[in-house]
């Protein structure tokens, strides 16, 4: 099993996040074709993810996991029992570091295993190491090589595999969850007729359960990072005490839309004033730092995240933000097709919320390794 690498042998992607386990089935329909075979969303009790990671505090928090990924392989059926999964939180370090060129594979990981002042990892943890080459390094060109080097704590690790296991599925890959999205970022600014991908850059605002994640994209490469404590759980409690209901029955009503009347202009409004003023102070972040200088303006933001299918969301943000701005949704390319047995008007309104799930399945195929 590989942080970073993986065979051409198909997978199925599964994203764990803190609401839902996210299922993903990609298939190749022609040379740069893809055909979507299943998805699924199975919604997860509060607190069983905590920090990114199943929680360990809960005792039978693997247990419920490894019980909704069954659910999930029992209602979809994927072809392959292989699952792609991702790690990311405070338990996941992943690092760009130079090293002497003309090093084998295997000089490099023990080198990264047995001198921690290449990562500086607590020594009393266990750490999965992996790691890839990315090329000469631009300084030292003819004497040292860049790698990118992943690190994730060692039982936070087994613990998703062994849920995997218990819900039917084999790991074949532990990927970093910011490298599954950049995958599917990149496929839909290469792919979308709207964006100059070589020329233009773009952001890709995820806004989750509590976090949301801006990633910049320019020449085709994430070229900044920023994260934010703000995401759909203040919508989700606010509903929870509003009208007093679990946290799980007020998630499956903010889903099905079936809330009083007075949702929309009490609860709903205030939350997306909040979401696009959340954006628009992480875009003018942007603006404020260097990088902003070398790659410009912004010509399009894609929203993505659970809270992108919120009504009027786009023009709400486009209000705060000015340019371009729509919702990531990786199953609208033209090189993208939907099977018969999955139900498209469902899976339109799912898309922004299935971002990581899709890049984890495009692990599947050869060009996105």
């Amino acid at each position: 099993m590989s942080l970073l690498s993986l065979k051409p042998e198909p997978v199925v992607g599964i994203d764990i996040s803190s609401t839902a386990i996210k299922l993903v089935e990609l298939t190749r329909a022609g040379k740069d074709s893809y055909q979507v075979e299943n998805y699924a969303i199975e919604p997860l009790a509060d607190k069983i993810i905590e920090d990114k990671a199943i929680n360990a505090a809960k005792e039978d928090a693997a247990d419920i996991v490894g019980q909704a990924v069954a659910r999930v392989v029992g209602r979809t059926k994927p072809k392959t029992q292989q699952a792609a999964v991702a790690v990311s939180g405070p338990g996941v370090i992943t690092k760009i570091i130079t090293m002497d060129m003309g090093m084998s594979e295997r000089d490099i990981l023990e080198a990264l295993q047995t001198d921690t002042g290449y990562l500086q990892l607590p020594e009393e943890e266990d750490f999965k190491i992996d790691f890839e080459v990315l090329g000469p390094n631009e300084k030292e060109s003819e004497t040292r090589i860049d790698v990118l080097v992943a690190a994730a704590r060692a039982n936070t690790v087994d613990t998703l595999v062994s849920a995997m296991e218990l819900g039917g599925l084999k790991t074949k890959v532990v990927d970093i969850e910011k490298y599954a999205l950049e995958n599917a970022f990149l496929l839909i600014a290469e792919n979308d007729p709207d964006i100059n991908a070589q020329d233009e850059t773009i952001a890709l605002v995820e806004v989750g359960a509590t976090t949301t994640t801006m990633n910049i994209l320019g020449n085709l490469q994430i070229i900044f990072t920023r994260e934010e404590l703000f995401g759909g759980r203040s919508l989700t409690e606010e509903i929870q005490h509003r009208y007093g209901l679990s946290y799980e029955e007020a998630n499956v009503a903010k889903r099905e839309s079936t809330l009083p009347e007075d949702y929309e202009s009490d609860v709903l409004d205030p939350f997306r004033v909040e979401m696009a003023q959340q954006i628009s102070r992480m875009v003018q972040y942007y603006y404020s730092m260097e990088v902003s200088s070398k790659y410009g303006n912004l010509s399009h933001v894609l929203i993505a995240g659970g809270c992108a299918s919120i009504p009027g969301i786009v023009e709400q943000v486009s209000n705060k933000v000015g340019g371009h701005v729509s919702i990531a949704n990786p199953f609208s390319l033209l090189n993208m097709s939907i099977s018969s047995k999955v139900n498209k008007d469902a899976l339109m309104i799912d898309a922004p919320a299935l971002m990581t799930a899709f890049g984890l399945a495009l692990r599947t195929f050869d060009t996105h390794y």
